[in-house]
């Protein structure tokens, strides 16, 4: 039997509840992947550069679902699809052909993709939280923002000279912004049945 309730609820609803799980599996994507460059001691730029770029584009895929996480103004709505669209890009320039450059040149480019994509993502969910007041986990998105921003900060000024370097860092990194981003799913996810059903 179907109920008023399961009636109005729409699309955009359903992925209002269900978005934590997103948030969720993203986290869980960080903390599997810096795990696996971490323990992986013969990474090539090759390698590295795919790895990064799946988890790039993955994030940027859960990103744009996240956007109907709770409820947003049209601002932060664009700005979270705007987010999203820079870290597909920005994960695709990851599969780069890196045999027409030089290994310094290559783990700088790498990092300077990563540490952009970081701090737009940073930027997005710092700016989210301080914006709703009600926005379920809104402490957690505060400081994962500035988490993301000062990752993506120190990626982009940290001089690497290679990629062993990079992949330390930015592996232990992905572990812990992946810690904190599942926290952060779970905030969301108690907080989602104040969702309101207008969304």
């Amino acid at each position: 039997m179907t109920t008023k309730e399961e009636v109005s609820e729409g699309p955009v609803h359903a992925l209002a509840r269900s978005a934590w799980q997103s948030i969720l599996v993203t986290g869980l994507l960080s903390v599997v992947l810096g795990i696996l460059i971490l323990a992986w001691p013969g990474k090539t730029i090759l390698v590295a550069g795919v790895l990064f770029g799946i988890y790039l584009v993955v994030s940027g895929l859960f990103q744009l679902i996240a956007a109907f996480a709770v409820h947003l103004s049209a601002g932060m709505r664009i700005l979270g699809f705007i987010t999203a669209i820079l870290t597909l890009v920005l994960g695709f320039l990851c599969f780069h052909n890196w045999r027409d450059q030089g290994e310094a040149t290559a783990v700088l480019l790498l990092a300077i993709w990563i540490g952009i994509s970081w701090i737009f993502r940073g930027v997005s969910t710092l700016i989210t939280g301080l914006s709703l007041d009600g926005m379920p986990g809104r402490g957690w998105a505060i400081f994962f923002g500035v988490v993301l921003v000062i990752g993506g900060g120190w990626l982009i000024a940290a001089p690497f000279h290679s990629i062993v370097a990079l992949t330390l860092v930015a592996g232990w990194w992905l572990i812990f912004i992946g810690i904190f981003e599942m926290v952060s799913a779970f905030q969301v996810k108690s907080g989602a049945g104040r969702v309101p059903n207008a969304l």
